[in-house]
């Protein structure tokens, strides 16, 4: 589904909420922290570490606001592609400068949408330990606020399901920070600018991911 311009609606990442929301505390248990740290209209950027396979639908389930993620080209295979699609998901080739995507995501941000990105690009420690540029790029050249989001719990056991999901009915925390600007105001987009930012929102998701630890336990 999508709007002016081809970029995806946020009718059809509505609908992929309400899905999210059945799954997500169908089969596990959420508890979310801080979610009124959102804002409530206007372009934003979720910065989400990246532990488990059910990260981006946790978010979709549980952020207070549509969310439009950047997948990976791989997940969309089969029946999964205009599913993806269809919920206002964005697919980006993680191999080389994916101009579609790229203008795709500008282009949920310039409608006063959400995007959801993974700025450690693939499932790991969920740490922040190593960032992508991508989400210095958005951030600078859209003007829009990062919110850094901690998505914690379900490695103490072994799923039965897959190593890549927490075992059902788990409790999950899903831990929002407070929305910060990754520019330093002057609107610039040169390399170095760039590497700046990224620099500042590593130590923003360190630093949220830390409090959001502390806050849970986990």
């Amino acid at each position: 589904m999508t709007g002016a311009g081809g970029v995806p609606s946020e009718a059809g990442a509505a609908v992929g909420r309400r899905i999210g929301i059945g799954l997500m505390y169908g089969l596990w248990r959420p508890r979310v922290l801080g979610a009124w740290r959102v804002p409530s209209a206007g372009p934003v950027i979720l910065a989400v570490n990246h532990s488990h396979g059910i990260d981006g639908p946790m978010l979709m389930g549980t952020a207070p606001r549509p969310v439009h993620f950047l997948i990976k080209k791989e997940a969309f295979v089969g029946p999964l592609d205009p599913f993806l699609r269809g919920i206002g998901q964005l697919k980006v080739d993680r191999s080389a400068a994916d101009r579609k995507a790229i203008t795709d995501a500008l282009g949920v941000l310039d409608q006063g949408g959400v995007l959801g990105i993974f700025p450690e690009g693939t499932r790991g420690e969920g740490d922040f330990a190593s960032l992508r540029a991508g989400l210095a790029y958005f951030a600078v050249r859209s003007g829009a606020p990062v919110v850094p989001v901690a998505v914690l719990g379900g490695k103490d056991r072994r799923s039965r399901l897959s190593p890549a999901v927490p075992p059902l009915r788990t409790r999950i925390d899903v831990v929002f920070g407070d929305a910060f600007e990754a520019g330093d105001g002057s609107g610039r987009r040169t390399r170095k600018a760039l590497d700046e930012a990224t620099v500042r929102i590593q130590e923003r998701l360190t630093a949220h991911l830390a409090e959001a630890r502390r806050l849970t336990g986990r």
